[in-house]
């Protein structure tokens, strides 16, 4: 950067992609990425998740990503926040089964039961 004006562009790119994380009413995706999860696959179902939003245009989603999530041994784990039902944690992921919670949670409105870790509660 060489001038002012070079730094304010940067400084509103950075804002704008901030304020795309948390906006209310949208889906959020969050991709535990620590090191155990990397080493288990995390980065893989992180590309999966990516390209089968792409691929069904799905921009109302927020994705993120975390540290580990504590349950090692459980990597690569998603946890997937929707309006329309409490929070769900999944655990191990698959970038197979990441395409499936993206059809099944994100689309349909059914969290994938067998491979759900944790579902919240409304309050959360």
């Amino acid at each position: 950067m060489k001038t002012r004006e070079e730094l304010r562009a940067l400084r509103e790119r950075a804002r704008a992609a901030l304020a795309v994380r948390d906006q209310p009413g949208k889906s959020r995706v969050v991709v535990a990425m620590g090191t155990c999860g990397i080493a288990a696959g995390a980065r893989e179902v992180m590309t999966a998740l990516l390209e089968e939003l792409a691929q069904r245009g799905l921009t109302e989603v927020t994705v993120s990503q975390t540290g580990c999530m504590g349950l090692c041994d459980r990597e690569p784990m998603v946890e997937v926040r929707t309006a329309s039902l409490p929070p769900v944690t999944y655990g191990p992921v698959t970038p197979a089964l990441m395409r499936r919670i993206v059809a099944e949670h994100l689309v349909n409105g059914r969290a994938v039961q067998e491979c759900a870790l944790t579902v919240g509660s409304e309050a959360e």
